[in-house]
């Protein structure tokens, strides 16, 4: 069970006093004492305490439904229950299908929208089971959804939009939990990248007073986070994570297998270089922190640019693999203060030959993984989704201004009440 402190947060919020405010704003109570009488009649649903909720996250990867069960507890963070998903074929062929920017089939949308909402749900009912739990117990499940877009650009001078399916409302009926979703719109209304989201979490999971730390989330797309030890905060995506690699194995092996294990194919290759200088040729790469990206800009045109060259599938896959571990470097080189320590967590922390790159290109700092201070590293974002949830229910922030580029900080994410809604608005 990982058990994390979030005192060490350098501006403590007064939940007690916000609460009190929030709650007489809807409730339309003016009176102090009829305020108080609400208070104690429903003391543990407006602070929170002792209470537990799912966190859920799908990621570019494909890889599963990453599921977790939260107690929360004030300032206490306890993983209860942690489990990684098979996400069914039949599922994931219509999101790599919709993901394409060619296929734009509304119909197809609206039933994978559906279809992914009722696996979400059994997720969180299995992980509930698993717990020892029941559904009448969680407060809410925190849903991120599937990315089928991510233009924090826009398109051709459009509007900015991003877009997560999962259908909630499915989820709160199957499960009769209150779900919280889209936490990235309310971002990117307020012209963020609506991305990357975990940095606020991670700073009250990890971040340590006097001490610069670097958590690198490595997904199908891998982000940053800079804590430093001053309190400062920096966030942003530094490109692929996993997305090029598994696209290649699946490529290679004709879908006999969708990652590289341990990286141990990647291991076997030399990294062409005329190939690797092509790809750090990107764009994205040339973006100023605020950015955010996804399959948009890594996705099967990147795909074909490595098959085309004429080198070994090793060779290829050593040449994706250091493209990751570069990148990263370059990013962490570019932070205000070297990192002491470089904490590592998402799928790519399973990749031995990966983390051995970063170890090298990353010395000096201490580089481990969450799982080395005590949080899985396949669990961390879904128990930062956990805790998203919970601040949305606050009516906290919990989307950082410092991290997107939004005009100011918000509470993203949207409210579908279930049939527990009184635990939550009583």
């Amino acid at each position: 069970m990982f058990h994390g402190k979030r005192e060490h947060r350098l501006a403590m919020i007064d939940l007690g006093k916000k609460l009190k405010q929030c709650w007489a704003e809807r409730l339309g109570i003016i009176n102090e004492g009829d305020l108080l009488k609400v208070i104690k009649r429903n003391k543990r649903a407006l602070t929170l305490e002792d209470c537990y909720f799912v966190g859920l996250m799908s990621g570019t990867s494909l890889d599963g439904i990453d599921a977790a069960v939260v107690k929360l507890s004030g300032d206490d963070v306890d993983l209860i229950y942690f489990e990684t998903l098979t996400l069914e074929d039949k599922l994931k062929e219509p999101i790599l299908r919709l993901n394409h920017p060619g296929f734009d089939e509304i119909d197809a949308l609206g039933i994978l929208d559906r279809a992914l909402g009722l696996a979400f749900a059994n997720a969180a009912l299995k992980v509930v089971k698993k717990a020892g739990l029941t559904p009448e117990e969680i407060t809410a499940i925190g849903s991120h959804g599937q990315t089928i877009r991510h233009r924090p650009q826009g398109i051709e001078h459009s509007l900015p939009f991003t877009l997560q399916i999962g259908d909630a409302a499915t989820i709160a009926e199957k499960t009769g939990i209150t779900v919280v979703s889209d936490f990235r719109k309310r971002d990117i209304a307020a012209c963020g990248q609506g991305a990357p989201l975990v940095p606020f979490v991670h700073q009250r999971l990890f971040a340590l007073q006097g001490e610069n730390i670097a958590i690198l989330n490595i997904g199908g797309i891998a982000n940053i986070t800079y804590l430093g030890g001053d309190g400062s905060l920096l966030g942003f995506d530094t490109g692929p994570g996993n997305m090029l690699m598994d696209a290649l194995m699946q490529s290679m092996t004709d879908a006999r297998f969708c990652f590289d294990e341990g990286g141990e194919l990647s291991a076997m290759g030399f990294v062409h270089q005329p190939l690797l200088k092509d790809l750090l040729q990107h764009p994205f790469f040339k973006k100023i922190p605020p950015r955010s990206t996804g399959r948009e800009d890594f996705g099967e045109d990147v795909v074909q640019q490595v098959m085309a060259v004429d080198i070994s599938d090793a060779d290829k896959m050593a040449t994706a693999c250091e493209l990751t571990a570069q990148s990263i470097s370059d990013c962490v080189k570019s932070l205000p203060a070297r990192p002491e320590q470089v904490l590592i967590c998402g799928g790519g922390a399973l990749n031995q030959h990966l983390i051995l790159r970063l170890k090298d290109l990353l010395h000096p700092s201490q580089v481990q993984t969450t799982t080395d201070v005590g949080l899985p590293v396949e669990a961390v974002e879904a128990v930062a989704f956990a805790i998203l949830a919970e601040r949305t229910l606050h009516g906290e922030v919990n989307t950082l201004s410092a991290v997107t580029g939004a005009l100011h900080d918000v509470s993203g994410g949207q409210i579908c009440l279930g049939r527990n809604r009184r635990m939550c608005f009583s």
